[in-house]
């Protein structure tokens, strides 16, 4: 047998062994056997291989056992008028955020029911400013994200409970800008006010 005749029957039987050893790494894990979701079965008396979970199972992380967090109503069934969050600078903040992302295309910026949607034709919303909503307690806001209203849909799959009270702290914030009374203004405050208002009054005058 020639050099190059034994390096190519060498070569084969190389290629042999790798094609043995491959075949035999392959397990079909893919098509394993198993019961599909909702595939008939001999195995239980109800004919269904899928087996409901055992009475009083709660999945991990929702136990849902604090019902003003959750809901936000009472044990009477009466929605909540207290935030059930602790208020703090970094939960309004992420509202506004929140706001901004999922409310604001509606609501507009501020609150009065005048997004860019809206502006394209969408039915206007109640401005967040009218005095129904301004006395109306937290948890109905709360419940409105969370189950919808009217055109409005549930927003519970995109935005989490404690995003959703986050939003709810900044319409109350929202509210306030626009009707906060005078005199629990600063004297800092004031001044600021009295120095956008003068510019705007004096603008019409000036025009003249």
């Amino acid at each position: 047998m020639s050099r190059v005749d034994l390096h190519r029957l060498v070569g084969s039987l190389a290629l042999v062994c790798i094609g043995l050893a491959t075949g035999g790494c392959r397990q079909d894990m893919h098509d394993q056997p198993k019961f599909e979701p909702l595939e008939a079965t001999t195995v239980f008396a109800n004919g269904a291989a899928s087996r409901p979970m055992i009475e009083g199972t709660v999945a991990r992380g929702q136990l849902r056992d604090d019902r003003l967090f959750y809901t936000g109503r009472t044990a009477e069934d009466q929605f909540v008028t207290e935030l059930p969050v602790p208020l703090t600078r970094e939960l309004l903040e992420r509202g506004q955020t929140r706001f901004n992302a999922f409310c604001s295309p509606c609501h507009g910026r501020v609150g009065y029911g005048d997004g860019m949607v809206v502006q394209r034709g969408f039915k206007h919303p109640m401005s967040f400013h009218e005095l129904r909503l301004r006395e109306s307690p937290v948890g109905y806001f709360f419940q409105i994200m969370t189950n919808g209203f009217g055109d409005m849909s549930s927003y519970a799959a995109q935005i989490p409970v404690t995003d959703r009270w986050a939003i709810v702290a900044y319409i109350r914030a929202l509210q306030l800008s626009q009707h906060a009374p005078v005199e629990n203004l600063s004297a800092e405050d004031l001044e600021r006010v009295e120095a956008e208002i003068e510019p705007a009054v004096a603008t019409p005058a000036e025009a003249h």
